[in-house]
């Protein structure tokens, strides 16, 4: 079985909420736009796409990642479309 790096997860999984809490203040404060909101989403969403797909890649591969892998791990995980 795979190891997690919980590491790696956990400071995505930050990233993620940082950025819903921001927005959760801005929406609050009716201080936001259309585009604004949506790129907070896509934000937040990358960081939890990051944090499942990288869930088994070691520190050394995740600190040199390519654009390719930029790519690839801030996509939404194919397994989990899958119902």
């Amino acid at each position: 079985m795979k190891r997690h790096n919980w590491k790696i997860i956990a400071s995505n999984l930050a990233e993620a909420r940082e950025e819903i809490v921001r927005l959760e203040h801005e929406i609050s404060a009716e201080k936001i736009s259309r585009e604004d909101f949506e790129i907070g989403l896509r934000h937040a969403f990358h960081h939890l796409n990051f944090a499942w797909n990288i869930r088994h890649v070691p520190i050394k591969r995740y600190a040199s990642l390519t654009q390719e892998d930029f790519e690839a791990w801030g996509r939404y995980p194919a397994e989990m479309i899958q119902i």
